[in-house]
């Protein structure tokens, strides 16, 4: 007779998702986002942002054209040969190769967009699709890198204790002696290089204090727990105690600093490229987004700020619910 398994961790704590309806609601939100990062970064969506598409500060549809702009989305009247010019009949032949090559003449330019265009006539609406490839890649790296480290070098210095923990807190009161953004940027001059893994190691090198003090505390409180000991006098080696044992108990800290640092990462992602240490010429953000939008705001033209804005709103609130929601249903002591 075959005795059924009891249900472990992670289906237990899937099992309390699905009863939660507005963790399942902020999950479909983060995998729509997820998704649009995918067809984004494999070309399917968004890859014809840079287009001019439109006029310039072309005001979305549901506001109606702008009187001023609707004239530019014309296409210019065409202008007479001058039976003087001496390349007149050049320039012609010029005109009808460049067309049998599929050159055509510019196409008009439209008067409104769903969501707007930016001063360039770029399409706001895959503007934030694209720049949320980047941001949303930045944010979520970024915030793996720094609670992989921190995660790491809590477990060992809590486990372990004596001169191993008093090494880690060095390090740890190190990093803390210095304000965030202080580090952040001193770390930015020193790699002297702009792009998105620099953005990731920035952020990532710099923000694994927070998830160091949480995971310690938990390992120095667990490691003394009837589960570790019993583990320890079946011959379970000391690594297999800290991420066997005492992580699955414990991960639910490291799920809500990611959802956490997730958002910080984010902002710090906007701060780097309003000071110039963001990503570089030819790639958008939602921070780069910002920092335009800045200037376009003092004009009226609101709707890049807008489209930025919620977006990074939706995905961050989105982000934190299901991170709580997760937190609570992997929580041993939670039922």
């Amino acid at each position: 007779m075959i005795e059924n398994a009891s249900p472990g961790l992670w289906a237990l704590a899937w099992r309390r998702l699905r009863a939660d309806r507005i963790a399942m609601g902020a999950l479909a939100v983060v995998l729509l986002f997820l998704l649009s990062v995918l067809l984004s970064s494999t070309g399917l969506v968004a890859a014809d942002w840079e287009d001019e598409v439109a006029v310039n500060y072309a005001p979305p549809s549901f506001v109606g054209p702008d009187p001023a702009l609707a004239a530019l989305a014309r296409p210019p009247a065409p202008v007479p040969p001058n039976a003087f010019d001496p390349l007149a009949a050049d320039l012609s032949a010029l005109k009808a190769e460049l067309a049998q090559k599929g050159h055509a003449a510019q196409a008009v330019k439209a008067a409104t967009l769903p969501f707007g265009a930016d001063k360039w006539g770029h399409d706001i609406l895959k503007k934030t699709i694209k720049g949320g490839q980047t941001s949303i890649v930045v944010g979520l790296v970024a915030a793996l890198v720094a609670v992989a480290l921190g995660t790491l070098f809590g477990a060992i210095s809590g486990f372990y204790g004596g001169k191993v923990d008093d090494l880690f807190n060095w390090f740890y009161s190190i990093f803390t002696s210095i304000p965030s953004i202080l580090m952040i940027l001193t770390v930015a001059a020193v790699l002297q290089t702009r792009g998105v893994l620099t953005i990731v190691l920035i952020l990532g090198l710099t923000g694994w204090t927070g998830p160091y003090r949480l995971i310690r505390a938990e390992y120095i409180k667990h490691k003394a727990r009837e589960y570790v000991m019993a583990a320890d006098a079946i011959g379970a080696s000391g690594w297999r105690r800290m991420f066997s044992h005492i992580l699955p108990n414990v991960s639910h800290v490291a799920l809500v600093q990611m959802s956490i640092l997730v958002v910080g990462f984010i902002k710090a992602e906007v701060i780097l490229s309003f000071l110039g240490f963001g990503v570089p010429v030819g790639t958008v953000s939602w921070g780069s987004m910002l920092n335009e939008a800045q200037n376009e705001l003092i004009l009226g033209k609101w709707w890049q700020l807008a489209a930025a804005a919620s977006a990074m709103a939706m995905l961050v609130t989105a982000f934190s619910l299901f991170a709580d929601a997760l937190r609570d249903a992997l929580d041993p002591k939670l039922k």
